[in-house]
């Protein structure tokens, strides 16, 4: 009999990422390898992750073919809880209807920044007050191949002022008019009620709250009423500056929880919260929030573990276009020099199963991703 991996404690905290990545189940011994989240990427094992109760951590490394055996092993709780997991690393992400659109998850989507801003950090300035070269600048994105257009009227960037929400719906709601009448797919970056209310009625099909719906009080109610997406994205801070209050490891370099599994437990805990207000599963998106309250080791870690995510069972969203952590890795680049960067870290999302990623170099991106659905179907298809 094969003797099976080290197990985690009673009472502890488990988390399932999938590794062992194949392109192609095709010549696998049968149950060796799982579909990741119903797209094009297979996964032959899964290293589990745990944290005990007296803060020491573990892992292991699981065979698919094992893994019945463990989970019926796992001590009370922990086998609901592996099984929870599993669940949602291979459900199927259901199409969202948006619009006359339908967007399928089989393989990723890219969603391009729209910054309606006087100071965001990479284009802030080219399209404040003149609606028309905002919606065109729309216009060429989905000609260009994007699925989403999400269209942002505050900054965000470290140290950004806050903006009036009156200011702020002047700014995206006339553009938003423009996209959805001609049928763009548009999503609202914003955290306040009052913004998402008045951009839904605009025609905007989905909020992209950088908060989670923690920012603003009546953020839940309003998407909930809706009945529209969320993209819900990991910060540190509900407060003004969604920067503040950097995240913090509650235990030392080898005890307690690490930032991917900070972000993954508070994640976790706001898709709770929407399902409790009545928001479906199928509309929820998660986000991890590159950059956002986090160091260049932090951000390395979760894009290193970004399969991590896909348990909590929803469609993944990867943003670090043109974010510090590309200059941080490339010789202090400047922010118009990280095109490079930028499409390496949205490969390394691809590859990890990431549903949509949000970028800057719209072009350029859906070009990579083309490339990349191509050699998968490619691999598939060869066998």
């Amino acid at each position: 009999m094969t003797d099976l991996p080290a197990q985690p404690p009673a009472g502890a905290r488990l988390y399932l990422r999938p590794i062992w990545f194949a392109d192609t189940p095709v010549g696998l011994p049968d149950g060796s390898a799982l579909r990741l989240a119903g797209g094009l990427i297979w996964f032959q094992a899964v290293e589990a992750l745990w944290i005990g109760a007296d803060g020491a951590r573990g892992k292991a490394q699981v065979p698919v073919a094992l893994l019945a055996d463990w989970q019926a092993r796992l001590p009370d709780g922990l086998g609901e809880r592996c099984a929870s997991l599993l669940s949602g690393l291979t459900a199927q992400r259901p199409p969202l209807e948006l619009g006359e659109r339908v967007l399928r998850f089989d393989s990723p989507h890219v969603m391009g920044i729209l910054n309606i801003t006087p100071d965001s950090f990479s284009d802030g300035g080219k399209l404040i007050d003149d609606p028309d070269k905002a919606a065109d600048a729309g216009f060429a994105m989905q000609v260009a191949g994007v699925s989403i257009v999400d269209v942002g009227g505050e900054s965000t960037r470290p140290g950004a002022q806050p903006v009036w929400e009156g200011d702020e719906i002047a700014r995206v709601v006339p553009v938003i008019e423009r996209l959805a009448r001609s049928g763009v797919v548009v999503s609202v970056d914003t955290r306040k009620a009052a913004v998402m209310e008045a951009a839904l009625a605009a025609g905007a099909h989905v909020v992209n709250d950088v908060t989670g719906l923690t920012h603003d009080p009546r953020a839940l109610e309003v998407v909930a009423a809706a009945g529209c997406p969320i993209i819900l994205m990991h910060t540190p801070s509900a407060g003004e500056d969604p920067h503040g209050g950097a995240v913090k490891y509650k235990g030392d370099a080898v005890g307690g929880p690490t930032i991917d599994c900070i972000v993954y437990d508070w994640l976790e805990a706001r898709v709770a919260a929407c399902l409790a207000a009545g928001i479906a599963r199928s509309k929820i998106i998660v986000d991890p929030g590159i950059g956002f309250g986090k160091a260049l080791a932090d951000d390395t870690r979760i894009l290193n573990n970004l399969a991590l995510f896909h348990g909590l069972g929803v469609p993944l969203l990867f943003g670090a276009s043109r974010k510090r952590m590309v200059g941080a890795l490339s010789n202090a680049a400047p922010v118009e020099e990280r095109l490079g960067g930028s499409l390496a870290l949205a490969m390394k999302a691809f590859d990890a199963g990431a549903q949509i990623v949000r970028v800057h170099d719209v072009p350029e991106t859906v070009q990579a991703a083309r490339v990349w659905r191509g050699l998968r179907d490619a691999a598939l298809v060869a066998g």
